[in-house]
């Protein structure tokens, strides 16, 4: 007979193993090493799920959500880079408060019984502004970075230290019963690590020899390190580390993958880079496999927020979005679910793959096995289809279908747990749903800033200074003025302008002339203009504008930004006295804050056009409910937004992908920004944006969408054995079918049956319509199982739903509106 599955005896295992999942109590360790197969924690080898959590991009009210859905997700272990911008913003002057308590945050993993991986860094890149590293670094004398350089590597020693200290003032090393079980120094270094040459290698070495000086109690690692010195365990980023990792330095090293990338991270201009949960449970299915993986940290498995100016140069504000977890902390399906029906399989396959050898089978031209057998008789095997198409392959002379691209875990060697692309969970469909339009003019006040001009600049220099030298990081902004004679009779000109900034507004004698920018992938770009002239003085006024520093490269404190050079028609004024003022009067007051609004004069806002470099001003109450809340921007052209003095991030609404559409739209507000009445909005505008336009909106999950066929594996946790006779013969039986189950979130019923279709459907919860054939009794069976209700399960039955195709094998799919 062929399987597209093999019918389990496994289930009062599985029924017992789910169970712990759920009652974990908190992890403590005492003592944490590692050998050629895995970590140990107290003498037990472990194969370990970890999902990547970053503290500074949520906030402390969302932290234990974020954690115990992580755990409800079959993770073990929560990842976080420390931060050491946020922690030292002046050098000697330290925050460890509101988002930057990372001990508070640590705890709370513990409290949850999950362990930690600390990656110190203190380099961390992440997409975060100079790569976690604090800008002061750079005013330091003779300092190079990330290299054998004796001023970073004392900075670098001392933050390190500080870390390490504090986490074991705490109590927080496994060595001390806490939960931290991993440590990393550096971060991908090889990436820079040749343009220092022998100065690269030497510091490698003495990184590793420091950290391990420490003395922590827990193994250190260096991710996408293949140099790291022992004992620093080498591990992988990436992709598909499955089948790009040469494997650990040392064969007494285990295999670890520190970013399973579940997503990417995405550029204002691009579009969001879609991982399909396929894709992710088959590379790392086939990481354990193949490479003997025991640790696969999902980086991310919850984004997050880059709030403030924290994002590097031209990321969006809202990182990960397509992580398990959504920026809100929202369940992203099938994702988060298909990830822990994965995580469920791999550890019923625990033993023989920490105790048992591995061998491996050809099934085919592209089908391979890899079995691991124990001593003591365990066995586990993962059937690997790596082609384009279905393959019918035998493995110990029984046969089973592999779907295209896909995985088969048997963690009995015979009867199949999981396939990576048998998606069984639901999809669910997230909306916005305005809660406050602020389209009145009544309700908006606004500020525009004033052009300054050469005379009331606060520095003057005889050349074009480097931006960031010059703002130390305390401004995205840099006014670059110039006051000339002009004494021709001709009124227009052509102005040119070279920048290695982000963005260019241009002003002649006050009046707006040009704006222009460059691109993650553009470091350079030119303004061209034709300009009037008046005879005798004009003023230029050049604002210069970055978006988030870089996160990483080579010589990162020798980079030059800012303004090159300009022309007015063949003449080259680079070389002129130029007057200088950092930021702009909004953002040095503050007015967005409390006490900083008072020092400006705020006028009712116009029906006139709307002028560049405008701050707007608005009030409103909180949205009922517990909803996440974002704020719809997508009338707005680029700048910054606060709520109550917090800035929710830069946004640049007006930088279109190929498509023509906004790289981000709606901005995340959290709920502990918030008041329940009388919360201030202000909106720093560089464009033309029209705040009429602005909403408050709801995030919740709409519709909830759900897909089972006749040839679907049951899920993990359905699985129910049956032993039939004394003999030993056993007969097994799917007692449990597969069946289509829809959950809304908390509070929500099942509203509406936007499609359901029993029979042949085409495509799938994306995208879906009637196949060939359909039973007509689909929708109304759908509704009388499922409206009115919060979850309900609907069988893909011919008893349920007659046969409106005999001999054919049929699919069941619903999608329901939730409210």
């Amino acid at each position: 007979m062929e399987y597209w599955f093999r019918k389990s005896s496994l289930a009062i295992l599985l029924v017992l193993f789910l169970m712990a999942l759920s009652f974990n109590t908190a992890c403590a360790a005492s003592n944490v090493t590692y050998d050629g197969r895995s970590l140990v924690i107290d003498g037990e080898h472990r194969i370990l799920f970890s999902g990547s959590i970053h503290y500074p991009r949520s906030t402390p009210e969302m932290w234990p959500s974020l954690i115990a859905k992580a755990k409800e997700g079959g993770i073990d272990v929560i990842e976080t880079y420390v931060f050491w911008d946020l922690h030292e913003p002046q050098q000697g002057k330290f925050d460890f408060s509101g988002r930057n308590d990372i001990v508070r945050f640590i705890k709370e993993v513990q409290a949850q019984g999950l362990y930690v991986t600390l990656r110190i860094g203190p380099f961390i890149e992440s997409e975060w502004s100079y790569g976690g590293l604090p800008f002061w670094l750079r005013s330091i004398p003779h300092i190079v970075f990330r290299t054998d350089n004796e001023p970073f590597k004392r900075e670098m020693e001392r933050w390190t230290t500080k870390i390490v200290n504090m986490m074991k003032s705490e109590g927080l090393y496994a060595s001390q019963g806490g939960p931290i079980i991993l440590s990393q120094i550096e971060n991908e270094y090889t990436l820079v690590e040749g343009a220092f040459h022998d100065k690269g290698k030497s510091y490698v070495r003495w990184a590793a020899k420091m950290a391990v000086g420490l003395q922590t109690g827990v193994p250190w690692v260096m991710c996408r390190q293949d140099d790291a010195p022992d004992p620093v365990i080498n591990s992988c980023n990436g992709l598909r580390c499955g089948e790009t990792f040469k494997g650990p330095n040392s064969p007494s090293k285990p295999a670890l993958w520190t970013e399973d990338w579940t997503s990417q991270f995405q550029a204002y201009g691009q579009n969001p880079y879609i991982r399909s949960a396929e894709d992710i449970a088959y590379h790392a299915a086939l990481f354990i496999a193949k490479n003997k993986g025991s640790y696969v940290n999902y980086y991310m498995y919850h984004g997050g927020t880059n709030f403030g100016r924290s994002a590097s140069n031209y990321i969006t504000t809202s990182y990960y979005d397509e992580a398990p977890l959504d920026e809100y902390g929202l369940l992203r399906q099938p994702k988060y679910g298909h990830l822990k029906e994965l995580h469920a399989a791999v550890k019923l396959c625990s033993k023989p793959l920490l105790s048992g050898e591995q061998t491996t089978h050809s099934l085919g031209g592209q089908q391979k096995a890899y079995v691991y057998q124990a001593n003591s008789g365990e066995c586990a095997a993962f059937l690997v289809n790596n082609g384009s198409r279905n393959a019918r392959v035998f493995f110990r002379n029984h046969p089973y279908i592999l779907p295209r691209k896909s995985i088969s875990i048997l963690p009995d060697c015979r009867n199949v747990a999981f396939n990576t692309a048998m998606v069984s969970e639901q999809y669910s469909t997230r909306s916005m749903v305005p809660s406050e339009v602020f389209d009145s003019t009544a309700r908006w006040e606004q500020y525009t800033e004033a052009i300054p001009r050469y005379e009331n600049t606060t520095q003057t220099a005889k050349q074009l200074l480097e931006q960031t030298g010059t703002t130390k990081d305390k401004s995205d902004y840099l006014w670059y003025t110039l006051r000339f004679q002009h004494d021709t009779s001709d009124s227009q000109a052509k102005l040119n302008v070279y920048s290695r900034g982000h963005v260019l507004h241009a002003f002649v004698n006050g009046i707006f002339v040009g704006s222009a920018h460059g691109g993650r992938n553009a470091p350079s770009f030119s303004l061209d203009a034709t300009v009037n002239l008046r005879k005798g003085v004009n003023d230029i006024s050049l604002l210069s504008g970055m978006v988030g520093l870089p996160a990483g490269g080579a010589h990162m404190e020798s980079k030059f930004y800012g303004l090159r050079r300009l022309r007015i028609q063949d003449k080259d004024f680079s070389r002129n006295s130029w007057g200088y003022k950092v930021g702009l009067f909004g953002d040095t007051s503050q007015i967005y804050s409390d006490v900083g609004s008072s020092k400006v004069q705020w006028k009712k806002h116009s029906n006139s056009a709307n002028q560049r470099l405008t701050w707007y001003k608005t009030q409103f109450d909180a949205p009922e409910g517990s909803d996440p809340v974002a704020l719809n921007l997508g009338s707005m052209g680029k700048g910054e937004a606060w709520i109550n003095g917090e800035s929710i991030g830069r946004y640049w609404v007006s930088l279109l992908t190929p498509q023509g559409n906004p790289s981000q739209q709606w901005y995340h507000v959290p709920r502990s920004f918030l008041k329940p009445s009388g919360n201030t909005l202000v909106l720093l505008e560089e464009e033309d944006g029209n705040p009429l336009g602005i909403s408050l909106d709801r995030v919740t999950i709409s519709n909830v969408c759900g897909q089972v066929s006749e040839t679907q594996l049951p899920r993990v946790s359905s699985w129910v054995e049956q032993n039939q006779g004394g003999s030993n013969h056993r007969n097994y039986r799917r007692q449990t079918a597969p069946s289509v189950q829809l959950t809304c979130p908390p509070g929500r019923n099942i509203s509406n049956i936007l499609f359901a279709s029993y029979g042949t459907p085409v495509g799938n919860c994306e995208s879906y319509a009637r196949g060939t054939c359909h039973s007509v009794y689909s929708r109304a069976i759908a509704e009388l199982v499922c409206l009115g209700k919060n979850r309900c399960s609907i069988l893909p039955s011919n008893l349920v739903f007659g046969d409106p195709c005999p001999n054919t094998r049929k699919s069941l799919v619903v999608d329901a509106q939730c409210q």
